[in-house]
């Protein structure tokens, strides 16, 4: 009898314990999915500032890059890109693209539960709606941390793809190529 009271205790012991285990299992899923949010927001903000600094160099002007060796032939093979779009320009604009993280706020999607990131100073004079924007100074911290790892993590495939594509940068480097935005692949996105 004593064995089937000991087990029964145990039992009653460990029912309490289920909701405490569902709510940690639920705590970490919802961290996980902050966590995804804002790495994802980072790397569409990153696209977004970089895509408007290569808008504002003047796309006339060219640089020559490759090598300055002269051949056997006493040639040189080098030839001219878009100033806007050289390795040099791009590596240049990533050294401060984070630095505008500041620029950005989060906002809550009611229909998804899921966190964009969107920019609340405008570039030009134009009033911005920031009505659902959240201004918070840590996911501002955490969203600039986020584009600094992206960064440093993926240097080479933003440059790749700044220097070759043009359309739809955000999605083939977050979404395809970096995995940063898989949950995205099935959402809709004009904005961060």
């Amino acid at each position: 009898m004593l064995k089937s009271e000991s087990r029964c205790k145990m039992r009653e012991a460990a029912v309490p314990l289920i909701p405490f285990v569902v709510l940690c299992l639920l705590s970490l899923s919802q961290a996980a999915r902050q966590g995804q949010d804002i790495r994802c927001g980072a790397c569409r903000a990153l696209v977004d500032e970089l895509e408007w600094a290569i808008s504002q160099i003047d796309p006339k002007k060219m640089i020559q890059t490759g090598s300055f060796r002269i051949n056997p032939d006493g040639s040189q093979s080098f030839r001219e890109v878009p100033l806007a779009r050289s390795e040099g320009n791009l590596l240049e604009l990533m050294e401060t693209v984070c630095e505008r993280m500041e620029d950005y706020a989060e906002q809550a999607d009611s229909s998804t539960n899921r966190n964009s990131y969107v920019r609340i100073k405008s570039r030009t004079t134009g009033a911005m709606d920031l009505s659902e924007a959240a201004l918070d100074s840590r996911v501002t911290a955490s969203l600039k941390f986020a584009c600094e790892t992206i960064v440093e993590q993926h240097e080479d495939e933003i440059i790749e793809f700044f220097a070759h594509e043009t359309d739809n940068v955000k999605d083939k480097l977050c979404s395809k190529r970096t995995d940063l935005c898989d949950h995205a692949l099935k959402m809709t996105h004009d904005e961060l």
